[in-house]
């Protein structure tokens, strides 16, 4: 009996908030922030803030990754843990996130909502798909991942000073339904966020992307 009683609370698990200390988890809730921040001001139309707060979610993401590989001593609840709250966080980031901007720049118009709709449905298809089934043949994601979604929107707001506000948003509308028809497709595209020298560039990216976002606000 004693055995087996030590066995049980063996198999206890830790308390929430206990996972909450874990420096990968903090990481991936700064990123919940980010998503948080950029929701915050798409409501308010804030965009250059949107984008900011857009691009530092990815950091972020990618950050987690790299800390838990180099984290000695983490249990395996620990890393299973970590890996569902990442994917929630991800469906906020990059699905929740982007579908609240493209119906915010587009005035609150119910046309937008379709769009809105099919890029948050195409985020929640393809981490359910990656939860599932993982990695093709254990180094490709199947789909374009969704922290390209971000990389890329946060590109393209750029060009927007070039056009009128009618004509980017059909811009935006029609990159966002590309993003997610990209993400749910079958397409093979390599795991971007493993390679040091990726990650490099991101931060590159993402520092040239808060300069000039942040640039904008102070005008």
């Amino acid at each position: 009996m004693t055995a087996e009683n030590t066995g049980s609370q063996k198999l206890q698990p830790n308390s929430i908030l206990s996972y909450a200390k874990d420096w990968p988890n903090i990481c991936s809730l700064s990123g919940l922030a980010c998503s948080l921040f950029a929701i915050y001001f798409s409501i308010t139309g804030l965009y250059s803030a949107v984008m900011i707060g857009m691009i530092w979610a990815v950091a972020f993401d990618w950050a987690d990754g790299l800390i838990a590989r180099r984290m000695k001593g983490r249990s395996g609840n620990d890393r299973v843990f970590g890996g569902q709250l990442d994917v929630l966080i991800d469906i906020v980031s990059y699905g929740v996130t982007p579908a609240i901007l493209l119906v915010s720049y587009g005035n609150f118009e119910m046309i937008y909502l379709p769009g809105a709709f099919l890029m948050l449905a195409a985020s929640a298809l393809r981490l359910s798909y990656f939860s599932t089934f993982g990695l093709a043949d254990g180094t490709k994601y199947t789909g374009l991942a969704l922290d390209n979604n971000n990389i890329f929107l946060v590109f393209i707001f750029l060009f927007e000073v070039i056009f009128n506000h009618g004509i980017f948003s059909v811009i935006l509308y029609a990159s966002g339904l590309g993003l997610a028809a990209l993400n749910v497709s079958k397409i093979k595209t390599p795991k971007l966020s493993g390679n040091p020298n990726n990650v490099f560039i991101l931060a590159v990216y993402t520092i040239g992307m808060t300069a000039i976002y942040g640039w904008k606000l102070l005008l």
